[in-house]
């Protein structure tokens, strides 16, 4: 066995590979973006998160948690079994039904993560579809590239938010072979956002399906937090819609949206969901309870976007360099592996800021970042703080301005 130990070693101690290194985060109830960490030594080891992607702030929202607790109360820790057999609880029900109504769908299905919602869906979709040919961003995510090519179909790549390539592609393509195009809404390293109109444009024109990811837009963006076709009046234009509970609604599952006749076929035939066990019921239970307070309330989304564009604005004047100014993501500008996690450990021991250093295969060698998202849990006065400690850590590393 020691031989095979053996090469494992040889490969981590491979320049060319980036170990990764968790760092432990004890996120304190009721008081959110504050945590506590042993990475930070000299003080008490509090830290003010600033990567967190609870942009809502919602896995600590009052009636998100007593949900839970009532449903845990009440079927106790586990679902049981697999939603096929012994699984399927009345939350699970009721959330489908909720998530359905939000994106104005006839039906949803709800995953155990984001992951799994994208491997299983595009899997079943784009390999039923007889000679189907998909048409990919190169931005999309490791779980959309991995369901589409489980599903073995023909994969056309068109670069990133590229409305022309797309085209190209499409005109090329055989009229009458089926078509689908994927892509995100909100990418989540850059934070910049799709040209939905377009994108939906040329499905119509040339008879495309269409399957848009708004992990990072669901709950943050349009009417009742639908995302961002929602707001811009264009949710209708695409046939599924991809969301998660892990983000803006501050738990955990994936879920996908859509016909009822496409809904049935992946519940039928998609592996990731009929081979493992079903959301706690008090998962499923906090999820509803997210939804339906972002459906009801418009507060959450206003602080968010005051903060980030707050944010933005501070950089600016700062001459601090960052990628995007279209959404809540803050993704700052290092672009080298070895600066950044100094930035990032700068900020962490010296002014208690948590900042994660993003390295390949994330984001591609030489475009390292740190991944900001300010919540709707930060106060004005934390956007400031942070800027001036990014700020003071430019200074200390001679980190080049915008």
């Amino acid at each position: 066995m020691s031989q095979y130990m053996a090469i494992y070693e040889r490969g981590l101690s491979d320049s060319t590979l980036r170990r990764r290194d968790f760092l432990e985060v004890g996120r304190h109830a009721g008081r959110f973006p504050a945590a506590t960490t042993s990475g930070r030594q000299d003080e008490d080891g509090e830290i003010s998160v600033w990567c967190s992607n609870d942009y809502l702030g919602m896995g600590q929202n009052p009636s998100v948690l007593e949900a839970m607790k009532q449903a845990i109360d009440e079927h106790g820790a586990g679902a049981g079994g697999s939603r096929n057999i012994a699984g399927t609880n009345h939350y699970h029900v009721a959330l489908e039904r909720e998530l359905a109504q939000l994106h104005g769908k006839q039906d949803a299905l709800l995953f155990t993560s984001g992951y799994t919602a994208n491997d299983g869906a595009l899997t079943v979709l784009a390999a039923r579809l007889d000679n189907c040919v998909v048409f990919s961003d190169a931005h999309n995510h490791a779980s959309i590239i991995d369901g589409l090519r489980h599903s073995g179909a023909e994969k056309r790549v068109f670069r990133h938010n590229d409305v022309e390539h797309l085209e190209e592609l499409l005109a090329a393509a055989d009229p009458d072979r089926p078509k689908l195009i994927v892509f995100e809404s909100v990418y989540s390293m850059g934070g910049d956002v799709a040209p939905l109109a377009e994108f939906a444009e040329l499905a119509r024109r040339y008879d495309a399906m269409t399957y848009v990811d708004e992990v990072h837009a669901v709950g943050m963006y349009g009417p009742q937090g639908a995302g961002i076709a929602a707001r811009e009046g264009i949710a209708d234009q695409f046939t599924v819609v991809m969301g998660t509970l892990a983000k803006g609604f501050g738990t955990i599952g994936g879920y996908v949206a859509g016909p009822s006749v496409l809904i049935d076929t992946i519940r039928t035939h998609a592996r990731s969901f009929v081979f493992t066990t079903a959301l706690p019921p008090a998962v499923a239970a906090a999820g509803l309870a997210a939804v339906r307070h972002l459906r009801s309330s418009d507060v959450e989304r206003a602080v968010l976007h005051e903060n980030a564009a707050l944010l933005h604005r501070l950089l600016r004047e700062r001459r601090i360099p960052f990628l995007s100014d279209e959404s809540h993501i803050v993704s700052i500008f290092v672009g080298d592996d070895d600066r950044c996690k100094q930035a990032f450990q700068l900020l962490l021991e010296r002014h208690g800021i948590y900042i994660q250093s993003i390295n390949a295969p994330s984001v591609r060698v030489g475009e390292e970042i740190l991944r900001s998202a300010p919540s709707a849990a930060h106060t004005t006065t934390d956007v400031e703080k942070m800027v001036e400690a990014l700020d003071q850590v430019w200074w200390d590393l001679d980190l080049p301005r915008s």
